[in-house]
């Protein structure tokens, strides 16, 4: 996980990751000032170290002089080994209610200079789109500027958040676009996707994978990250029935090429009590790599930066290596053929695996015997206190709940259960077998099944403790059961980097590469 908290209580905003010379450099706001673009990063992708900032506010009188809004990074078209960066700016003197579009230069991804050479900054078009503070809800939407190269064509387009001129005000959200036709000379054309269904479809992506082109955006009214998909990068873009990328709480989700692999990196945001009030915070989580299916939904896998960092791994095969947690007279554990069998026909049981466990990674197969409840609990207490994570095997549903005692415990305040996430997954056929995957680390947990990622959630309730398996009235067998240890970097300090032209970004000893 990566925050920016210092002293005062200030969060990580909307994100950019790029990946050059082995290393994976992360551009974000910081949050409540967006003063600044910081600028960090990292050999794993997982753990950061913060170096010089990228860029800051205009001076006093320029257009973005107000605040810094989304940004992305991508090579330079016309300059091998150099890049741009399109943000978003705002200025002081219009109180922040018109963004516009401008860009900096960097030749090394650590310095950046503004481009003002007169083609920039970028400002909406009002044939197409609202423009004035006149309109709509009265300040100009235009921000969080994705740059996208068709492989197909070579066609440089310009995509980014904004909106129609016509239609309900909260439904006339869109992803606007202008094409390059010439270096740093854009001309706007009509919206690139209309759903002509919400406010905003903020920090818009454009991906070509397979035979189609995906549109990622992130969605305000219910805080997840949707997808849209063509085969034709004109469109039109449609969803299939279900097109919720992220569950809620996944935010502003960014692309990252690593050699044949996109990355899907993205804020987690979710909310805390400060100082008897609720504040919002978010976080940085470790990403997840975009495939595929055979229907050409997108999914996504766990990260394959994880494999890094396991240890001690063992398979639980014997029954005797089972416990119940709660003692329920009518439940049962047994084996047949290398398979573990545990069952509760009537009641609650918690089968727990042997040890406590506080960083870790959890494979196993299961399959419902019968039409019960089951699912899994993890970082549980002998007092059944802990993360329960429901599985509706039939529906196709997956809900991680904390639930607990409230160490406060007053009338019918007894108890802290909380509705974490939730997320769907395709059951074909509730009798099948299922692969499923938890990744516990920190405060971060992910859940996958048959290698999709249905849940990804940050707490901090629970740091550690038992984990397992439950069953109410129903039988699950339980195969290939693995758990393994994850080694966890406490600090950003305990990773640091080098490069030949930066070498104040210095690494351990024992990882720095050999140079002439």
């Amino acid at each position: 996980m990566y925050a920016s908290h210092g002293f005062l209580q200030s969060d990580i905003g909307d994100v950019d990751v790029v990946y050059a010379d082995g290393l994976y450099h992360l551009f974000h706001l910081v949050l409540p000032n967006h003063d600044f673009i910081a600028h960090a990063v990292s050999k794993d992708g997982m753990t950061w170290r913060r170096v010089t900032n990228a860029l800051f506010v205009g001076e006093p009188g320029a257009w973005d002089d107000d605040m810094l809004w989304t940004m992305h990074v991508t090579p330079d078209p016309e300059r091998e080994g150099a890049w741009r960066m399109f943000y978003t700016g705002l200025s002081r003197g219009e109180y922040g209610r018109v963004q516009r579009v401008g860009m900096a230069r960097s030749d090394d991804l650590f310095t950046w200079t503004r481009c003002e050479n007169g083609s920039y900054p970028l400002e909406i078009s009002g044939q197409w789109y609202e423009s004035s503070i006149d309109e709509g809800r009265k300040w100009v939407s235009f921000r969080d500027p994705f740059f996208f190269t068709d492989p197909a064509t070579g066609e440089r387009l310009l995509l980014a958040s904004g909106r129609v001129k016509q239609g309900p005000v909260i439904r006339r959200g869109c992803v606007a676009v202008a094409k390059e036709t010439a270096p740093d000379t854009f001309e706007f054309g009509p919206p690139f996707y209309f759903p002509g269904l919400y406010d905003d479809v903020e920090v818009p992506n454009l991906l070509h994978l397979g035979e189609r082109y995906y549109l990622i955006g992130s969605i305000r009214e219910d805080t997840k990250i949707r997808y849209w998909q063509s085969e034709n990068i004109g469109g039109p873009y449609k969803n299939f029935a279900d097109n919720v990328l992220l569950p809620k709480g996944n935010y502003a989700a960014r692309i990252c090429r690593v050699d044949d692999r996109y990355l899907l990196f993205n804020f987690f945001q979710r909310s805390v009590n400060a100082h008897g009030k609720d504040v919002v915070t978010r976080l940085l989580p470790p990403p997840k790599e975009l495939t595929t299916d055979d229907a050409g939904r997108l999914m996504l896998r766990s990260f394959q930066g994880f494999d890094a960092n396991t240890y001690s791994p063992f398979d639980v095969t014997n029954p005797a290596e089972y416990s119940a947690l709660f003692g329920n007279p009518h439940a049962s554990i047994s084996g047949d053929n290398g398979s573990v069998h545990v069952s509760c026909p009537s009641g609650f049981e918690a089968f727990l695996l042997p040890g406590e466990h506080e960083d870790f990674r959890m494979r196993a197969r299961i399959q419902l015997e019968g039409l019960g409840k089951c699912g899994l609990v993890l970082r549980c207490s002998e007092e059944g206190d802990g993360y329960f994570l429901s599985l509706d095997l039939v529906k196709g549903y997956a809900q991680i709940r904390r639930w607990g005692a409230n160490p406060r415990p007053e009338f019918e305040n007894a108890f802290d259960y909380v509705s974490l996430q939730s997320g769907n997954f395709l059951a074909d056929n509730s009798k099948r077998e299922w692969q499923i995957e938890v990744v516990a680390h920190g405060t971060y947990i992910e859940f996958s099944i048959d290698g999709h990622v249905t849940l990804c959630v940050v707490d901090d309730a629970y740091a550690v403790g038992r984990v397992g398996f439950y069953a109410e009235s129903a039988q699950l067998k339980l195969d290939s059961v693995t758990m393994e240890r994850l080694r966890r970097s406490v600090s950003e300090e305990e990773t640091v980097y080098t490069t030949t032209r930066h070498p104040e970004l210095r690494m351990p000893a024992a990882d720095f590469p050999a140079t002439s």
